[in-house]
């Protein structure tokens, strides 16, 4: 396939720019910006940056919430011919840290509020609120071309299986490449609008950022209240009319959950993980494309694509995409032949330079590629196990499973060391194991089993998960983080002395006794306590539910609230607010909720009271909904009151939300 090797991604960019200055480049909430704006706002702070000495072939590290100046950042950073770093605000700062420490950016652009979140040290910041007045007194003329085709384009961190993140390095060409070849297929045109969901720590969202940008379509940004609201995702897309959604099967799943279907018209890209059948077929009911995509983060984000038919069969990883190759080989490094499993290489234009600052692990994963002839060609090594099928023509793939213990789960890839070296920083823990297996839901999960220096069984102390709890929330993110840490007095052991993960057994419901039965008529609460009670029982999969069970208490988490108000609005005909349900986390205090509302859409609550009693100074957390703070509330002390103060709701319409706090 022929392609632009000698451009760079924000020359392709200014291409467009000047094929439609006046057409929409970006939409965020009520803010907009044409082509020629979001290139005039680029070009002032890539000036800023380099007047400030900020040189070509540097890495400039990004903090920056869901916005406009995030997409400007991005391509000012790579405009004065340097290398981006994306944080997330979500992350723990002790991941934060490890980042900035590691990949030792020349500076940072950032928000005054939010530079709190980092260790900023010696290392220079912009921030952008700060020095607003200088850049826009910069020139936003045209700039000169600072990149070379080899020259650094970003540096992600992905999870490490030593315990810590590791950034993977990707030039301009490969990503280049990839988006030439996004181009094509699925395919973008200038008609198209494009939702973006994705952090951008995520290496999925350069996909999102990009590809709309070179062919003159639209970006619709998705704020961070809305990313994991499946109701507000669903009124984006038909809003804006999108025609282009990437995102990772829980994603897509949250969409399903909140009534949403897809249209004619409409290109679903879904990858992150495997994409299921029955997940595939519920996606193509409504008539949309479907794209099943795969890649790993080391081979910039996607290295095939394949259109999904409906069937019943598994789905298939597509052929690789222009300039790339795949070879299934034995533990020796030969192909296997047709139909046999073996693992997959990856070897073309996608390949990254490696690992920044790690040249043991580099050489580990980066081989030389000996079916090249082409010069330092090398191949990656994906640990993914994938099988040739009969009816898998073309290239296609079967994907069987990991080689190591890296997995991916909700569209995040995790290597589970990380999360196993994290549990062994406790003092009273001696060995830790992680693993994902189904819940009793059946859908998947991350447990992690220990062995305690001290004899606890059958469960950990109520004070030692909160010591545990604690540390994950402080070293990983959430969506690393076990839905159960279970005891045990040894770790199971294959014949060769390894542990034997297939031997870990899902851990036991809680203990408890259903409520007696009775006979006698039940009043109008008692009826609505039974029917919320049998809701609850279905999405945590547990018989223990009384009037005091806490939701979150339980197991719940974000994607079971959006289904519980699915659930709710079609057993009562009720609309609860996702606000109101945080406030409300017993099962007694729904049913108040349900039988107050009377089908009436709640008032926001801009203060809710997670805990409301105590003798300690009271906190005060500003933040989207007191989802973000529940779990923070359950760590703290009984006499530490925390009340949150909410800026919206997702459940009910943007006019009636407060416009200042």
């Amino acid at each position: 396939m022929s392609w632009p090797r000698h451009l760079s991604a924000v020359q392709l960019f200014v291409e467009q720019v000047a094929r439609s200055p006046a057409a929409c480049a970006l939409v965020c909430g009520e803010r907009t910006l044409t082509y020629r704006e979001l290139d005039q706002a680029a070009n002032r702070l890539a000036r800023e940056l380099t007047g400030r000495g900020l040189a070509p072939g540097t890495r400039i590290a990004i903090l920056l919430d869901r916005s406009p100046e995030m997409v400007t950042a991005l391509l000012a950073v790579l405009k004065a011919g340097s290398a981006y770093v994306p944080l997330d605000p979500a992350y723990p700062p002790e991941r934060l840290a490890h980042v900035l420490g590691n990949a030792r950016p020349a500076a940072i652009i950032s928000r005054t509020a939010l530079l709190g979140l980092l260790p900023v040290g010696n290392v220079p910041v912009v921030a952008l609120d700060v020095a607003a007045s200088s850049i826009d007194r910069q020139d936003d003329g045209p700039l000169p071309i600072a990149t070379a085709p080899e020259d650094l384009a970003y540096v992600i961190y992905t999870s490490g299986s030593t315990g810590v993140p590791k950034g993977v390095q990707i030039p301009q060409r490969a990503m280049v490449n990839l988006l030439w070849a996004m181009r094509s297929q699925p395919g973008i045109a200038a008609g198209d609008t494009l939702l973006a969901v994705t952090t951008i720590a995520f290496d999925i969202a350069v996909l999102e950022i990009f590809l709309p940008l070179i062919a003159g379509a639209r970006i619709v940004i998705a704020r961070e209240q809305e990313t994991s609201d499946g109701a507000a995702l669903r009124r984006l897309v038909q809003e804006h009319a999108v025609t282009l959604l990437q995102a990772t099967p829980m994603t897509w799943q949250l969409l399903l959950e909140a009534g949403w279907e897809s249209t004619p018209g409409l290109r679903m890209l879904c990858g992150g993980e495997a994409l299921s059948r029955s997940l595939a077929e519920k996606l193509l009911r409504g008539g949309g494309e479907l794209w099943n995509m795969y890649g790993p983060t080391e081979t910039t984000v996607w290295s095939s694509v394949l259109r999904v038919a409906s069937g019943d069969g598994p789905v298939l990883l597509g052929p690789p995409i222009a300039n790339t190759q795949f070879h299934v080989l034995d533990e020796g490094g030969a192909r296997v032949a047709p139909g046999d499993a073996g693992e997959l290489y990856i070897g073309g234009e996608g390949v990254g330079l490696g690992y920044f600052a790690a040249p043991a692990q580099t050489a580990e994963r980066f081989l030389p590629d000996p079916f090249s002839t082409a010069a330092g060609a090398r191949l990656y090594r994906t640990g993914d196990i994938v099988r040739g099928t009969e009816a898998g023509r073309g290239g296609q793939l079967a994907y069987l499973g990991r080689a190591d213990h890296q997995v991916k789960l909700r569209g995040f890839r995790i290597e589970l060391g990380e999360i196993e070296a994290t549990l062994l920083r406790h003092p009273d823990i001696a060995q830790a194991v992680a693993v994902v297996g189904p819940s009793r839901l059946g859908e998947a999960e991350l447990r992690a089993y220990v062995v305690l220096r001290k004899a606890w069984p059958p469960r950990i102390p109520d004070d030692a998960v909160a010591d545990l709890k604690v540390d994950l929330w402080r070293c990983l993110p959430a969506y690393m983080h076990p839905a159960a840490i279970v005891p045990l007095l040894r770790l199971p052991q294959t014949p060769n002395g390894k542990v034997d993960r297939n031997a870990l057994s899902a851990p036991a419901p809680a203990s408890g006794e259903e409520p007696a039965s009775r006979t006698e008529p039940v009043t109008q609460r008692e009826g609505t306590e039974q029917r919320l009670a049998a809701i609850w029982r279905t999405l945590l999969g547990t018989n223990v539910v009384g009037r005091e069970s806490g939701f979150f208490a339980l197991g719940g988490h974000s994607l079971l609230v959006a289904r519980l108000l699915v659930r709710i609005e079609a057993e009562f005909g009720v609309r609860v607010g996702l606000g109101a349900l945080f406030a409300a986390a017993t099962l007694g205090a729904q049913v108040d909720l349900i039988l107050q509302q009377g089908g009436t859409v709640p008032a926001v609550r801009q203060a809710v009271q997670l805990q409301g009693k105590g003798s300690r100074t009271p906190l005060f957390a500003i933040n989207g909904t007191g989802s973000h703070y529940y779990r923070l509330a359950t760590l703290l002390e009984a006499a530490q009151p925390l009340t949150v103060l909410q800026l919206f709701d997702p459940a009910v319409p943007g006019t009636v939300l407060p416009g200042s706090l």
